[in-house]
């Protein structure tokens, strides 16, 4: 599959058709492909014309093949395989120029990797880190073969996102760049052995069968770049705070991470600020600057930073918020660039069946009297003191709505927008295994990572007594930081790849949060005292249509494959803590107690398949601890999954068949497993009762700690009644998921309400 073909003269340079030139790229492109060459040639070659230049000649061939991919016989879908090598040549003659060597296709490692620190497009780290031999063999271990794997979408999207460039040519090939990320992710090994580590850290990669996610990929290999997908801060309740936190957002999107927001703390709209009643505006003059700092400092140039902003349901300024991003109400008041979430504890949602009345207060005003932050209290905790504020008639700003009502106003907003996501705040807390130091207020961007987080605690600015310096003191809080990377279940089919991939997960995330550079204090600290990891997971309709299995009865299935998943990577965790110690937190956590998900030893001796397995991994915790103190969590990876030639995240397909647009031309996409066998088993997302997405998404959250990123999509165009909308997001609630993403509307037949997918975890 590496023949040296002498293809074509350089890019630009006009030169005499020559079929038989044409006839070998045609030829190796299409390498254990079962296509038609000799069509291709045929199509091909009657656009050609003498005089054309070789840049002309390939792109006419790339555009041929991609116009003869068609879902019309599935044997034609590999012709955007085909577009992906003749893609993968020009690549190829590239980065040889750049790169100054002879070789078809890559050249020497340690030439390549010497030379693009010179450049600046590599971080020194790297050759201060491994040896001249080092970096030799691991190039003689690097395959070219595997970018043969790839089809158009994903090649363009490795080519347009992913690969190193200078001056705006691409540098950088497929196999450099996992190579590098595998041994950068190894340096925290002991020297004797990086290699053998980085080794298969690399094979996972370059399989696709473990997927790093965006910012793992686009800045391990830059200096101090940040590696961590999700944060989550909260903002106090004062001028300095405020702007503290602006500034942490700020800092943060420059980073290019994504941020979760808790406002709960702020004041209500008409609250009293320094004796003077009504002098509040609320949360949503606040929430706008936030919107504003989102669109000011994007993610390295590339797009406005992604913020979500959360709000318990029981804060007064709860109805105007949900109105945040509606076509009605004061414009002045609206903010378009944030994604709204709302937290719910448990007690409404009683409340709601129960068609009882809810209280909306003003956090201030209860902090003043009680000394008691609102915000902080969940479960047993919350609903004794909320009762008693309830009882409380000399609380000024309180007001009584129908808590039926206030949820049929946030479910008519899910319609209309997709949004607020949903975070149920008990369920979150009950299953934290860290709640004994603290607790978890709302979900991150894309609503699968949280963890504990705490606002940080800032003074008054004051001039020093030489009247030289200005100083402001902060006493740190905690933001959520969590790393991911996704197992492909696409390319993991077997037991023993599953356990093994797994594992070696969660030793690349712990090895991450040794490399990285977060870019808050705030971060660095939950970072290093929690060492929190989001193992997710990609393919996974990919993987029950490979096992003969549709996703609308799978439930089963899941249940028993992610308690597989669970139990690798306790393991792998312990043993990691074994050999490098338990994160600071460890004593007094779940884990420390043999809780794991937040069920005791009890109830995997009565529930589990395995209560055996689950004592033994009891033992394990309890002798060696836990090097991670929080371990999966299942983003929705949209456009990687396409990188990775799987479905994205744990949700069934949207479509069998769908266009990619974000190409140079338009390629019909479909599953890995898709042919005439398999077609009906791939059943399509919006054709399914959403009641069974609740169900598998609720089997697979009884092993992930954290959270799942679960859409869901209504059918409008069938006439959907509230009663439907409701009795989902209520199922969900009961079933134990503990946040809902985005709800997707059809507007009509094969249309869907368009809403940008979550580049900060996209993996």
């Amino acid at each position: 599959m590496t023949k040296n073909y002498k293809i074509l003269k350089r890019d630009g340079e006009k030169v005499p058709f020559n079929v038989s030139k044409i006839k070998k790229v045609i030829e190796w492109a299409s390498i254990g492909l079962d296509v038609n060459r000799i069509e291709l040639e045929s199509r091909a070659t009657i656009k050609m014309r003498d005089g054309m230049t070789t840049e002309e000649i390939q792109n006419n061939l790339i555009q041929t093949a991609l116009s003869m991919t068609n879902i019309d016989d599935f044997a034609n879908l590999q012709w955007k395989n085909v577009a992906a090598r003749l893609s993968l040549l020009n690549l190829y003659k590239e980065a040889k120029r750049l790169r100054g060597h002879d070789a078809f296709g890559y050249g020497p490692y340690y030439s390549f990797v010497n030379k693009a620190v010179k450049l600046g497009i590599y971080d020194s780290k790297i050759m201060d880190e491994y040896t001249k031999a080092e970096l030799q063999e691991m190039g003689k271990y690097r395959d070219m073969r595997y970018d043969y794997d790839y089809d158009y979408s994903a090649m363009n999207l490795m080519m347009s996102r992913y690969l190193m460039k200078h001056e705006g040519k691409t540098f950088e090939l497929p196999q450099d760049m996992y190579l590098t990320l595998a041994l950068l992710l190894a340096i925290p090994e002991k020297p004797e052995n990086r290699i053998t580590v980085a080794k298969k850290f690399y094979k996972a990669f370059a399989s696709r069968k473990i997927s790093p996610a965006t910012p793992i990929v686009l800045n391990l290999r830059r200096p101090k770049g940040n590696l961590a997908s999700c944060f989550i801060t909260a903002m106090d309740d004062s001028l300095d705070s405020i702007y503290y936190t602006l500034d942490q957002l700020a800092q943060i999107s420059k980073n290019a991470g994504g941020v979760g927001l808790n406002m709960s703390r702020v004041r209500s709209h008409g609250a009293t600020i320094k004796k003077i009643k009504g002098a509040s505006g609320g949360v949503m003059p606040w929430i706008k600057l936030v919107n504003d700092t989102a669109v000011a400092v994007n993610q390295l140039g590339s797009r406005s930073g992604a913020i979500t902003v959360a709000l318990d349901i029981w804060h007064r300024d709860m109805e105007q918020f949900l109105e945040m991003q509606t076509e009605n109400g004061d414009h002045r008041k609206k903010a378009f660039d944030v994604f709204p979430q709302v937290v719910i504890p448990d007690e409404f949602m009683r409340r709601v069946d129960a068609k009882q009345p809810w209280t909306l207060v003003d956090p201030h005003e209860i902090r003043k009297k009680y000394k008691v932050e609102i915000a902080e209290l969940y479960g047993t905790e919350f609903e004794e003191f909320y009762a008693k504020i309830e009882a409380d008639d000399d609380l000024l700003y309180k007001e009584t709505v129908d808590a039926r009502t206030l949820f049929k106003t946030l479910l008519k907003t899910v319609v209309e927008t997709g949004m607020p996501y949903i975070a149920y705040k008990d369920t979150m807390n009950n299953g934290n295994p860290n709640k004994h130091c603290g607790m978890i207020g709302n979900a991150n961007l894309c609503t699968e990572s949280f963890s504990n987080f705490s606002p940080s605690k800032v003074s008054p600015k004051v001039l020093s007594e030489d009247g030289k310096t200005i100083t402001q003191e902060v006493i740190s809080g905690e933001t959520h930081t969590c790393n991911l990377v996704s197992l492909n279940l696409a390319e993991i089919l077997d037991d023993e790849t599953l356990i093994e991939m797994t594992k070696l997960s969660v030793r690349i995330l712990d090895n991450t949060i040794d490399v990285a550079s977060p870019p808050l204090p705030e971060a660095g600290k939950h970072n290093n005292e929690y060492r929190i990891l989001g193992v997710g997971t990609l393919g996974l309709a990919d993987h029950l249509v490979y096992n003969g299995l549709s996703y609308d009865n799978a439930a089963d299935f899941c249940d028993k494959l992610f308690e597989k998943v669970a139990l690798a990577g306790i393991e792998a965790s312990s043993e990691l803590a074994e050999e490098r110690g338990s994160y600071t937190h460890f004593k007094g956590s779940d884990w420390d107690k043999g809780h794991f998900f937040g069920r005791d030893a009890k109830w995997y001796n009565e529930e589990s398949d395995n209560p055996e397995a689950w004592k033994i991994m009891r033992a394990k915790v309890a002798k060696h601890g836990m090097r991670n103190g929080g371990l999966f969590a299942i983003a929705p990876n949209t456009s990687t999954s396409l990188l990775m030639g799987a479905t994205a995240s744990i949700l069934p397909i949207f479509s069998k068949f769908f266009v990619d647009k974000a190409s140079n031309g338009v390629v019909p996409v479909a599953p890995p497993f898709m042919n005439q066998k398999n077609f009906w088993k791939y059943k399509e997302n919006k054709n399914i009762d959403q009641q069974e997405v609740i169900e598998v998404v609720s089997k697979i959250q009884k092993w992930t700690d954290q959270g799942i990123s679960m859409e869901m999509i209504l059918n409008i165009k069938d006439g959907i009644k509230a009663k439907d909308i409701y009795d989902l997001y209520h199922n969900a609630w009961l079933k134990g998921c503990k946040t809902v993403y985005y709800v997707r509307s059809l507007i009509k037949s094969g249309e869907i309400s368009d809403k940008e997918e979550c580049v900060s975890c996209a993996n």
